[in-house]
């Protein structure tokens, strides 16, 4: 069975975040406003993605 994935998009600015929320940010490989990834959905992904939920979108993959 192949895991289940998840697309996250950058849609605000990191200008004028925490330093550890822009690191975040990087960790989950986005670069500037409106780039995506496709990541697999995992507990620790899933953490990420909530610390700095204020700044990305989450969608089905």
């Amino acid at each position: 069975m192949a895991q289940k994935e998840i697309k996250v998009t950058l849609v605000r600015s990191v200008i004028g975040t925490k330093e550890s929320h822009r690191a975040t940010v990087r960790g989950l490989g986005l670069r500037r406003i409106n780039s995506s990834r496709v990541l697999v959905d995992t507990p620790e992904v899933r953490g990420m993605i909530r610390k700095v939920d204020y700044l990305v979108t989450v969608s089905e993959a």
